[in-house]
């Protein structure tokens, strides 16, 4: 069970990051490699909407499964 834990909490902070990132544009988030194929291709605003709606999504995820998966044991 503490597998789970470890798990969601690295889940949940990722997608805290990442909407964090989204909410108060933070250039080294946005300038970071990974995230540059996405400011290329949809550009900054639209990137950051994308990143807005992973993290809302990651967020809602762990939670879900957080309660699911504690069910389930």
């Amino acid at each position: 069970m503490l597998l789970h834990h470890i798990i969601h909490t690295i889940f949940i902070i990722t997608g805290f990051i990442a909407l964090l990132a989204s909410i108060f544009n933070w250039e080294w988030f946005f300038t970071s490699a990974n995230a540059q194929m996405a400011v290329r291709h949809l550009g900054r605003t639209k990137s950051r909407w994308l990143y807005g709606a992973i993290g809302v999504l990651l967020i809602v995820a762990t939670v879900y499964f957080y309660f699911h998966v504690k069910a389930a044991f």
